[in-house]
């Protein structure tokens, strides 16, 4: 059976040992991916009202802080741990990782209304929903397919930008620099996001077609939560992106 995606998650190689009597569905993929994203919705606003009542007691700095590290570095540990053992079953681990991520998205989110500007997490919702359903539509009418060379180009742009955060992550640890305009609100630093912005939505492709190629195959059930881990990724990477971009435009326009 082959199956194909750029989103590393879903790699074809990895699917072999994954075996079971009942089949995927796309329903069954929708519901797994409802359930993974109202747990990142619960958890960031949950996570965004704590620190604001940290904020009111003086300690806001260090929640807003505490949560994004514990919440980004902890999903991308689980993220590594789910990628490299493939867990017969995942759902566990992947409602873990729905929870991080909330709590690093929310925090990131409060951290920019109040030194961006109100309403920026808000506009961004907003902006993903869009994205998400205009990556569906172009899907649906067959004007992007995810083609094996789509998929290997978007892959391979997928890596080298998780390299370049992890460049950028390392170096703000242990040095004063930083990678060159990946964080800047210059013309340069914004159209480097809107790229990475791009890059992003594109994995959504691979990922619709994820679905749809396991369920013409009669790929495994245990594919679902594989399915929307996947899904779950990309659309918390365009909503990361896009609250970057509008912070970045709203500095640049200051």
């Amino acid at each position: 059976m082959e199956i194909r995606s750029s989103n590393p998650v879903l790699s074809n190689k990895f699917w072999p040992n994954l075996t079971g009597f009942d089949r995927m569905t796309v329903e069954g993929s929708m519901k797994k991916i409802g359930y993974l994203l109202s747990l990142t919705i619960a958890s960031a606003l949950v996570s965004a009202v704590l620190c604001m009542n940290a904020i009111n007691n003086g300690n806001g700095g260090l929640y807003i802080s505490a949560f994004m590290l514990i919440g980004f570095v902890g999903g991308f540990i689980l993220a590594l741990v789910i990628f490299l053992t493939r867990p017969a079953n995942p759902a566990t681990l992947m409602s873990l990782y729905a929870l991080l991520e909330g709590m690093a998205v929310g925090s990131m989110s409060l951290a920019l209304e109040l030194t961006a500007y109100s309403g920026i997490a808000l506009q961004a919702v907003f902006g993903t929903m869009a994205i998400t359903g205009t990556m569906y539509v172009m899907y649906a009418s067959r004007i992007i397919r995810p083609t094996p060379a789509f998929n290997k180009i978007i892959s391979g742009l997928v890596v080298s930008i998780m390299l370049l955060y992890l460049t950028s992550f390392v170096l703000g640890l242990f040095s004063p620099y930083d990678v060159p305009f990946l964080h800047s609100s210059g013309p340069i630093g914004i159209g480097l996001t809107c790229f990475i912005l791009v890059v992003a939505a594109l994995t959504l492709i691979s990922d619709f077609g994820f679905i749809e190629s396991g369920t013409r195959n009669g790929a495994p059930k245990l594919m679902e939560w594989y399915a929307a881990f996947g899904i779950l990724i990309s659309v918390i990477w365009i909503y990361i992106e896009t609250l970057r971009l509008l912070a970045k435009l709203n500095a640049y326009r200051d």
